[in-house]
């Protein structure tokens, strides 16, 4: 057992486990954020991903110890149900949930799109979001609410 510091959803958090534990238990099982889902395992779904400093992490295949001293955003620090995010938002507008298990990748990845692109073509947004996979076959509703989600953040600054 380890003592594991880190910056969760804006929040200072210590641990104590085992240091190869996958980071995606520990938000799940430790902290209760439930956002980021277990999908395959592998580091091949998307469906645990969540926001490190910027980037896109696969929760299930990084160790906890990895991100010592690091700063981690789920999918429960861009918004909640009271408050949601503009993301989420968008998604719930158009409808780009069926099963909802991609969401969390979909919405995490686009974020970061976003963040390094406000205003991406369809090609972009598609290519940012291959390597998620979903189930549902929602990507037509997926394309267009990451397409609204930019178009409101540029009209009103929200982030």
């Amino acid at each position: 057992m380890s003592r594991i510091s880190l910056t969760v959803n804006g929040k200072a958090r210590t641990i104590d486990v085992d240091p190869s534990t996958p980071l995606l238990y520990v938000l799940r099982n430790e902290f209760q954020l439930n956002g980021p889902k277990f999908g395959c395992g592998m580091s091949q779904c998307g469906a645990c991903t969540i926001l490190s400093e910027g980037r896109t992490v696969r929760s299930c295949s990084v160790s906890v110890s990895s991100m010592q001293n690091r700063k981690v955003t789920t999918l429960e620090g861009l918004g909640g149900s009271a408050h949601p995010g503009f993301l989420q938002s968008a998604f719930v507008k158009e409808q780009a949930a069926q099963c909802g298990y991609c969401t969390n990748g979909m919405i995490m990845t686009t974020q970061a799109l976003l963040d390094r692109n406000a205003n991406p073509s369809e090609a972009e947004i598609k290519q940012a979001l291959n390597a998620n996979l979903c189930r549902c076959g929602t990507h037509v509703r997926i394309v267009r609410a990451v397409k609204r989600a930019a178009q409101e953040r540029n009209q009103t600054g929200r982030i």
